[in-house]
């Protein structure tokens, strides 16, 4: 397929802003916790305190800020389609304005944004606190909420992109609509395109693990149903793996003492549901602490058994944690758009793939908030760092 953009990201356009003075995120979602707020509860800042917290630095792009920017600084051509509010910013609220200024400046094309006549901005306000403490993680979607498919066909159309990518299922009223079915026919539509598929889950819940340890799950997850068979790429962290597991399989309690056998299970289960077609390689995994467990097809069309890849890049001088997983697919695609025909063939080497996400993800942790792309290279030069790695075994 000849693309004129190798990853289009769609869906969630979010300004991220933390500081000490979001209390009331606590208020809203309990100390720790993260939720998708009415937008009827939404504190109502002005614009220019908004600017006042953009200019004093509280303000970074979430979603697909955590992986757009790090694939165009590795030389992929990135765009983004999705819904950002009107305003007196040259036609843009200032923070969608910020969103735009942010990615352009990093080499992503914003030119696909549809500006909502009445709906703001999606902002996350984040409780910044002191030590180990997490405070509460406010979302409100604003215009993400009506992110409409049909809308933005004419864009893939256009683009013809590699990679689809949809960021992320549960975190849009329209987009999420009839069940998860919407968005599974459109993931369809663009494989049928001649586009690989790639979505995500996001962590829906203050405190996954008292609900992984109760055995219970999330109706949010079970959007993903109908959505699975259509991705070509699907990777989850380990919490979330086992609510979607405890939502789409068989409940059970998850104690964690054997890890290896419970990443296997999940893994059985999100391969449960067999892709509409199968000619293509499918890579399926889970992120963890030190690396990625992950299944693939086989030349054979048989799936692999689970692997994990552990990483060759931990570091202790983490600085924050937050897009970790984001800015681990943006590795991993990076490789993908390289290696597209081999993918194709079911011939790539994932194992290398996975380890470019894993430095990607390292890099992204330990960098400075005000600088998290600094540590990504073009991916030739990232290429070379993993396999230097791999031959001689050492960290980054």
């Amino acid at each position: 397929m000849n693309a004129s953009v190798d990853v289009l990201i769609l869906n969630t356009a979010v300004l991220d802003l933390r500081s000490a003075d979001f209390t009331f995120a606590d208020r809203l979602v309990g100390p720790g916790g993260l939720a998708k707020c009415p937008q009827s509860v939404m504190p109502a800042f002005s614009q220019d305190q908004f600017r006042n917290w953009i200019d004093a630095g509280c303000a970074t792009a979430g979603g697909p800020g955590n992986s757009a920017p790090l694939m165009a600084r590795a030389g992929l051509r990135v765009a983004i389609g999705a819904n950002l509010g009107r305003g007196a910013f040259d036609g843009l609220d200032i923070q969608g304005r910020s969103v735009v200024d942010l990615m352009t400046a990093n080499g992503v094309d914003m030119s696909y944004v549809f500006v909502h006549p009445s709906l703001p901005t999606g902002t996350t306000f984040i409780h910044d606190t002191a030590g180990q403490e997490r405070g509460g993680i406010a979302y409100f979607a604003g215009a993400n909420d009506d992110f409409s498919f049909e809308r933005f066909r004419p864009v893939v159309e256009r683009l013809a992109p590699a990679i689809v990518y949809y960021m992320y299922s549960g975190l849009s009223e329209r987009g999420d609509a009839h069940e998860g079915r919407d968005l599974a026919a459109f993931m369809a539509w663009c494989r049928g395109r001649g586009c690989l598929t790639i979505a995500d889950a996001h962590t829906l819940c203050a405190n996954p693990r008292d609900l992984i340890s109760a055995g219970s799950g999330l109706e949010q997850y079970a959007l993903l149903s109908p959505l699975l068979p259509e991705l070509d790429i699907f990777f989850t962290s380990f919490d979330e793996a086992r609510l979607i597991h405890n939502t789409l399989g068989t409940p059970r309690a998850w104690d964690g003492r054997d890890e290896d056998a419970e990443i296997g299970a999940c893994l059985d289960l999100l391969l449960t549901r067999p892709p509409v077609s199968d000619a293509l390689m499918r890579l399926f995994g889970i992120t963890v602490g030190d690396g990625a467990w992950e299944r693939h097809t086989l030349p054979t069309g048989a799936y692999s058994a689970p692997a994990k890849i552990a990483s060759r890049f931990m570091g202790t001088d983490v600085i924050d944690l937050v897009g970790a997983g984001d800015s681990f697919r943006a590795g991993l695609l990076s490789y993908v758009v390289r290696h597209a025909d081999a993918f194709r063939r079911r011939t790539m080497d994932v194992r290398e793939a996975i380890q470019v996400g894993n430095l990607f993800a390292s890099r992204f942790v330990r960098a400075p908030l005000h600088d998290r792309y600094a540590g990504v290279r073009r991916f030739n030069d990232m290429l070379d760092v993993v396999r230097r790695a791999e031959k001689d075994r050492r960290y980054d």
